[in-house]
Formats: C-alpha cells, sequence, structure tokens
C-alpha cells in the first residue's frame, strides 16, 4: 500500500508542505501506521519526522506520534548526540510534563560529547 513510513505518514496525517498528496481512506486507522512505525529502522522513522516537519515546529504529525516517533528512534540510536538533542528540543515544544525527560536527553547529549 505505502512505500515509505513517510509516504504512510503522510496519507494518514496530511502534509502542511503538500496539502494535495492523496490521504488515507477513512477506514484506515491509527494502529495500522503505528504497527509500522513501530518496526521502522531508525532511518526511517528520522526520515519521516525531517520531511514532514523539517523545522520542528511545524507539520501535522500529531504530538503522540513525534513522541512515540523520537522514542523508537532513540532505542535504536541511544548514543546518538544529535537525535537526542533533537527528541529534546520537541518535547520542550509540547512540555511541560515533558521537561524533565527532555532535560535528561541534553543531559546524555553533552555527556556523550564529553567522551
Amino acid at each position: 500500500m505505502h512505500s515509505t513510513l513517510t509516504e504512510h505518514a503522510r496519507c494518514r496525517f496530511g502534509d502542511e508542505y503538500q496539502p494535495d498528496a492523496p490521504r488515507c481512506a477513512e477506514d484506515h486507522d491509527d494502529r495500522s501506521f503505528v504497527e509500522e512505525l513501530t518496526f521502522a529502522d531508525a532511518d526511517a522513522i528520522v526520515a519521516m519526522l525531517h520531511e514532514l516537519s523539517p523545522h520542528l515546529v511545524d507539520g501535522l504529525l500529531p504530538v503522540w506520534i513525534r513522541n512515540l516517533a523520537y522514542r523508537l528512534a532513540l532505542l535504536q540510536r541511544p548514543d546518538d548526540p544529535q537525535l537526542l538533542r533533537e527528541a529534546a528540543q520537541s518535547l520542550w515544544l509540547y512540555g511541560p510534563e515533558w521537561d524533565g525527560i527532555a532535560a535528561g536527553l541534553e543531559a546524555r547529549a553533552a555527556a556523550l560529547d564529553a567522551g
């Protein structure tokens, strides 16, 4: 049905930058997208996030999908300081209940950079 995770996300949630992109049928629920997201590799997840939300504050992905996507990518790349910081920035935008987690991610990134 969809050739990439990004295509599936665009179909399911829309794309601020490609408003004429085809949308999924009404009976195509979040479950099928979350299933695909769950087993996607980190490169596919990060590509989806960057393509659909290139400026972090924009895009049509629901906050819970962004949070889940960053969490799944970080599980695969726990020692990637750039990804840790990006995930933290996303959490700072949609907190404050996640501010402690964002601070922890930034601290881990700093520790990794310090070696």
